[in-house]
């Protein structure tokens, strides 16, 4: 870490950052001269759900970067669900980064921040120092799992999801007590929940739900290059087994699967091992430093031979037992 920063959690602040037109309630921490690491909540959340990552990162001299994505921030909850295409909320996002004139960064992602930020990835592996994805298999790994009855059954919420008006109502009626049965019933923890509750208070369900209404569209999930580092847990009653392990077939770079003994909240139930993955797989992956010329030598160009094409296909994942992960009372979703 740079002088001056310790490895403890660092202040956090919250700033709105405009891009794309929008004005997105943002946390940030640590020095503008540390890499940059965006992470990308999903739903019911906001960025508040990677507060304590976000501190954590900045005691370790990066840059932390936290959005409430579109339909979650006061100053960015377009009413269309047009308005929520995958290429819209790719923008946000290097929207987010240009505002902040952040070049490349690592991306964080979980649900669908995960999903979006396998988009990202495979869109513009040039952006990226490294992709880790928490609970969210690739997109083309989870439409191949959809064709199965398991992950259909897993996903059948998301039909309800897409009917206009019905969802709002039924979900936000009594301070949104269903939608807390279902986040509750699913693990999250009691404070989590509160907090998300709260949030949701102040910008409503419609722009959440249209997530699911309009982010499949414009959809180009591609093959990823860029390190990446996948983080599932066997008990996520959303996102099963097929879907993840079928994941390293569209990664064609770098690639570490973690299967944890988790739920879907794993930020919020397993912060311990989250952290040490993800700082892990960030200290494996710093930019190049520049080179450096002596002063007055003169410049050499060395003539580079012609890359090698390699066949296309996914190479295997690197496993890991995590030993830390067999203790039930971290609070897996399947109990």
């Amino acid at each position: 870490p740079p002088a001056g920063y310790s490895l403890m959690m660092a202040a956090v602040e919250r700033r709105e950052i405009g891009a794309n037109g929008l004005r997105f309630e943002t946390l940030l921490a640590g020095p503008e001269s540390g890499e940059a690491v965006i992470l990308l909540h999903g739903y019911p959340q906001s960025g508040e759900a990677w507060r304590d990552t976000v501190g954590w990162l900045a005691g370790r001299g990066y840059r932390g970067v936290a959005p409430s994505l579109r339909g979650y921030s006061p100053g960015a909850n377009p009413p269309d669900a047009s308005e929520y295409r995958m290429p819209e909320l790719v923008a946000d996002v290097l929207g987010i980064a240009g505002a902040l004139h952040i070049d490349r960064f690592h991306l964080v992602g979980h649900d669908w921040g995960g999903a979006l930020a396998w988009v990202i990835a495979g869109n513009h592996p040039d952006r990226l120092l490294s992709l880790t994805v928490v609970s969210t298999p690739h997109p083309l790994a989870f439409a191949q799992a959809l064709r199965r009855p398991a992950q259909a059954v897993r996903s059948s919420y998301m039909a309800f999801f897409r009917i206009r008006r019905v969802p709002e109502a039924l979900l936000s009626f009594g301070n949104f007590a269903s939608q807390g049965l279902g986040t509750r019933g699913s693990g999250q923890p009691r404070e989590a929940w509160r907090r998300d509750r709260d949030h949701l208070g102040r910008v409503g369900l419609h722009g959440p739900l249209n997530w699911y209404r309009g982010a499949t569209r414009g959809i180009r999930p591609l093959r990823v290059g860029v390190p990446t580092l996948y983080i599932w847990g066997r008990h996520d009653m959303f996102l099963g087994r097929r879907a993840a392990e079928q994941t390293q077939k569209f990664v064609t770079g770098e690639y570490t699967f973690v299967e944890l003994n988790a739920g879907h909240w794993i930020a919020e139930r397993n912060p311990d091992q989250l952290q040490r993955l993800l700082g892990e797989h960030l200290e494996a992956h710093h930019p190049p430093a520049p080179a450096v010329v002596a002063e007055g030598a003169p410049a050499v160009q060395t003539a580079r031979k012609p890359a090698r094409k390699r066949a296309s296909r996914a190479r295997k994942p690197k496993p890991q037992a995590d030993a830390e992960s067999t203790d039930r009372s971290t609070g897996d979703a399947a109990g």
